[in-house]
């Protein structure tokens, strides 16, 4: 996953930012405005916070920004840069010939398709979005092969992982254990966790994220997503690739040789630092955030991840062992129950339950183009629309 890397001595780097709104995005933002020297925001694309947008566009001055509607433009448009909306201004801004690295920090399959025509142009990718590898690792994978293209992951779970393997080959990797802090409901009695609210679920002990992401390390379905995508990103069966709870948040994955060394990548919990390496590689810059300091964190805790508290880690375990389709399926039924659950149609333990009903129902599709991912999203939003009204209703009664 290699291609030629300027160095500090070469123009800035272009960047192309997909999602700068959110928690990802803006964090990225923070880094490119501390290293203007060494890059220049081209292009940005966001949803519907078009006022935030709009500040970003006047505090950058990229060449291009691109809009989720044209009913929804900006809330005022910058001179000198051009605007557009849709998958097809997303594509033309991310192919544009003065990008060099495009991050994806959107959520959602938005990107999907822009994300394949950014790797087919050269593009080095820095993936923060977990649908697209969840959904499509086998489409993507084999695109990022043939085109020789760099795809650096954001998420610190496989920015870890990626660190820690380093040049080492697939099969010198014994096993890959991500690290979960375990939530805000690491010890909340079971019984009690479908009484759980969204403020509950929102209220992270370690990280500051967005809302879907947020309860997703609650339910652990972002552990499981993680364990997806890692089968792709690092070429290693599922078998092969575990989680533990750590709730100090200070290891972010560990990597296990054949040989019984392993190495782990430690730091603060801060997202910041994986945005950075993944702009900068093979580079390591200095940066203004505390270095690690183990003799006040105190100790290290490290537990078991209980499927029965957990259930939705389990299930994507399911999913990729069962392989064609059945990543997708997970992928948009949580992403439709966690909106469920946030709109207070749905209680906590309900998104686990819709997970479960949507993998034994689903009718799996061999997945070799983006045709085929792209109408499995299309069927399962269908399908998991029908189960989240029909858990609602049993909910109600």
């Amino acid at each position: 996953m290699t291609v030629s890397d300027r160095t500090s001595t070469d123009r800035r780097r272009g960047i192309a930012l997909i999602g700068s709104t959110g928690s990802i995005g803006t964090q990225t933002l923070d880094v490119l405005d501390r290293l203007r020297d060494r890059f220049e925001l081209v292009s940005i694309a966001a949803g519907n916070n078009v006022a935030l947008l709009a500040d970003q566009i006047d505090r950058f001055g990229p060449r291009f920004a691109v809009h989720n509607h044209p009913e929804s433009p900006p809330a005022r448009k910058r001179p000198g840069t051009q605007y557009g909306y849709g998958e097809a201004a997303l594509i033309d801004a991310v192919t544009r010939p003065e990008v060099d690295i495009v991050v994806i920090a959107s959520a959602g399959h938005t990107a999907l398709k822009p994300a394949c025509e950014a790797i087919r142009a050269g593009k080095v990718i820095a993936l923060a979005n977990k649908e697209i590898i969840v959904c499509a690792g086998q489409i993507i994978m084999p695109l990022v092969q043939e085109y020789g293209v760099s795809l650096r992951p954001i998420d610190s779970e496989h920015s870890a992982v990626w660190q820690a393997i380093g040049s080492n080959p697939p099969a010198s990797i014994s096993r890959i254990v991500l690290t979960a802090s375990g939530g805000p409901f690491r010890t909340t009695p079971i019984d009690q966790l479908a009484r759980m609210t969204v403020a509950n679920a929102l209220d992270h002990p370690t990280w500051s994220m967005g809302a879907k992401i947020t309860v997703d390390s609650a339910t652990m379905a972002n552990k499981g997503l993680e364990l997806i995508e890692a089968r792709w990103l690092f070429d290693v069966e599922p078998a092969r690739i575990n989680a533990m709870i750590h709730p100090q948040s200070i290891v972010h994955s560990l990597v296990e040789f054949v040989d019984g060394s392993q190495i782990a990548q430690m730091s603060w919990p801060d997202m910041h630092l994986p945005i950075q390496l993944a702009l900068t590689y093979p580079e390591r810059l200095a940066t203004p955030h505390r270095p690690l300091d183990l003799f006040s964190v105190g100790q290290l805790e490290f537990e078991p991840l209980d499927d029965t508290r957990f259930p939705a880690f389990g299930l994507a375990r399911q999913a990729i062992e069962a392989g064609e389709s059945y990543p997708t399926a997970y992928s948009i039924a949580d992403e439709l129950a966690v909106a469920a659950f946030l709109r207070g149609e749905i209680g906590f333990t309900d998104i686990a339950r819709v997970l479960a009903l949507t993998l034994e129902r689903h009718h799996p599709v061999n997945v070799s183009t983006l045709d085929d991912v792209l109408g499995t999203v299309a069927g399962e939003e269908r399908s998991a629309v029908e189960i989240i009204r029909e858990v609602a209703t049993t909910r109600a009664r």
